[in-house]
């Protein structure tokens, strides 16, 4: 993936960063690796564009409206606080842009029929960041169930979390700590599951989720969440939370022929067919965080282009926010949810 990481093309594609928060620099820094675009940052707080400008010697604006009236971008990154999501996309999708939007999309869906009549109308290509679309690991096992090698799927479990404090410091002081920001284990984290397990064996249909606050300081949302899902005919358990100590995260699928089990924190993928003693493991090589984000950027850059691409569309997207407003009503009510 490495060795991938530059496809020039004749012209620069234009990419504008929205937002310059710790995922908001690594887009800007991993776009600008992929040597295919020329990329502009965009934020209100003074220090951080400054920041930008000096790290990474880019344009900077102080905000989206000067940004437009300043410059002609092919696209745009949005990496707001998730309610900011889909207004922004109207207005740059009316502006003739290509969009890519952090996830979650959001933490409703009212301003959802409006983003398809903007992209019907516009003919821009749409995208959202949930970047297990891009790893390795994931892709060889989605290509195995969906050829049929395993049977149909049956029955699932998936266990992750991390110490969040560690690997995210300042949680208490972003969106994280609000809800209605995007914020909480549900919206934040397993959100990226969701979307995985989705992609993996298709749309969860029916949620009940359990989930509490139980260790982070400082916070009152959420960092602790068990679900019982139904994925159609697939009975699927999620556990995670963000304040145990290993990083790990593993999904395992249990099909009529098989099983299939993902290990994130391993970056690998196997199977353990019917009869076998052991598993049979397909292993990448080791990778960076960013060289993730450099192939997610390059695989934006080609959807923009018209080529085949595996990023989240627009409504998978969709299709996770339900998920998650489900997970959430659920948690609230302590009652299961189904989703339309």
């Amino acid at each position: 993936m490495r060795g991938a990481e530059c496809r020039c093309s004749a012209r620069l594609s234009s990419v504008l960063i929205i937002g310059c928060g710790s995922i908001g620099e690594r887009h800007l820094r991993c776009f600008q690796r992929t040597a295919r675009c020329a990329v502009a940052a965009c934020d209100s707080n003074a220090a951080l564009l400054g920041s930008m400008r000096e790290k990474y010697a880019v344009p900077v604006f102080a905000s989206l409206d000067a940004a437009l009236a300043g410059s002609r971008f092919d696209a745009a990154v949005i990496c707001t606080p998730a309610p900011l999501h889909l207004p922004m996309a109207v207005k740059l999708l009316s502006a003739g842009m290509h969009v890519f939007i952090e996830k979650p999309l959001s933490i409703d869906d009212a301003l959802v029929p409006a983003v398809r009549a903007a992209i019907a109308s516009s003919g821009r290509f749409v995208a959202v960041a949930y970047v297990y679309h891009v790893m390795p690991w994931l892709a060889g096992a989605r290509g195995l169930l969906s050829g049929g090698g395993l049977g149909k799927a049956l029955h699932a479990s998936i266990t992750a979390g991390q110490h969040f404090p560690t690997f995210r410091p300042a949680y208490r002081d972003i969106y994280y700590a609000r809800r209605e920001q995007g914020g909480g284990a549900v919206q934040d984290a397993l959100t990226h599951l969701l979307n995985a397990v989705e992609w993996l064996i298709g749309p969860g249909t029916r949620v009940f989720c359990d989930a509490a606050h139980q260790a982070l300081e400082g916070v009152t949302v959420e960092d602790t969440v068990n679900v019982t899902a139904r994925h159609g005919s697939v009975l699927v358990s999620y556990a995670m939370n963000q304040f145990q100590s290993p990083n790990e995260t593993t999904i395992l699928i249990h099909c009529e022929r098989g099983s299939l089990k993902i290990e994130g924190h391993q970056q690998r993928w196997g199977v353990l067919r019917t009869g076998d003693k052991d598993w049979s493991w397909q292993k990448t090589p080791p990778l960076e965080r960013d060289d993730l984000f450099i192939a997610q950027a390059n695989a934006f850059l080609d959807g923009m282009e018209g080529r085949a691409t595996p990023i989240c569309t627009f409504e998978q997207a969709v299709q996770t926010l339900k998920f998650n407003q489900a997970a959430l009503r659920s948690a609230d009510t302590g009652l299961p949810v189904t989703i339309e």
